[in-house]
């Protein structure tokens, strides 16, 4: 299944498109536009405010159903969990329509909790197509999501990156920098060994 890159470079941060799911709202809303009647859900990989800014203005405008991990959703409320004041904002104040706990199924994708930039980071897998969004979990070009955030835990973190590395991933598609079609295991294992000598 294809997927559509969506970045503003307004917040930062990255959006994507797979099928008829929307991949984290930090982009404006008219960046979406052209799939407003192809969206019906929105998948928010953490509650930071660059991915989470117009959750509800996008929300409305394609009629969509907005998820989030537990652990995650009080940070949609609270802007202390947000960031939101990083960005002089305030937090979306949106009640998630669904709850994601590991495992869970959305359309292709299974909900992997991958904790350790905030409690409930979640990467979203298709096995089918070995295609990953990271979020914030790991980066293209072997980095990974800062720890020092409330919330954070390196350790958690470290666990997170060891269990994506035993997944088979070409198509890398992170909540910040360029995505890569192929070779996605290959960034995730050169995070992993950042992780091991970082700090």
């Amino acid at each position: 299944m294809p997927v559509r890159w969506i970045t503003d470079g307004l917040q930062a941060a990255n959006s994507f498109v797979y099928g008829n799911i929307l991949v984290d709202a930090g982009v404006l809303p008219m960046k979406l536009t052209e799939f407003r009647d192809q969206i019906d859900t929105i998948i928010l990989t953490h509650c930071h405010y660059d991915h989470t800014a117009h959750v509800v203005e996008i929300a409305r405008m394609c009629d969509a159903t907005v998820c989030i991990h537990t652990l995650d959703a009080p940070g949609l409320t609270e802007d202390a969990r947000n960031l939101a004041m990083l960005f002089g904002a305030r937090a979306p104040a949106v009640v998630p329509d669904r709850i994601l706990q590991e495992g869970d199924r959305v359309g292709s994708l299974t909900v992997l909790h991958t904790p350790g930039h905030t409690p409930g980071c979640i990467c979203l897998y298709d096995c089918d197509e070995q295609t990953l969004f990271s979020g914030d979990t790991v980066f293209t070009g072997g980095s990974f999501g800062r720890y020092d955030f409330p919330g954070g835990d390196r350790t958690a973190l470290a666990a997170s990156l060891a269990r994506l590395a035993d997944l088979e991933i070409e198509g890398l598609y992170p909540g910040h920098g360029e995505p890569v079609a192929v070779g996605g295991h290959k960034h995730i294992a050169a995070a992993r060994e950042l992780m091991r000598t970082y700090g």
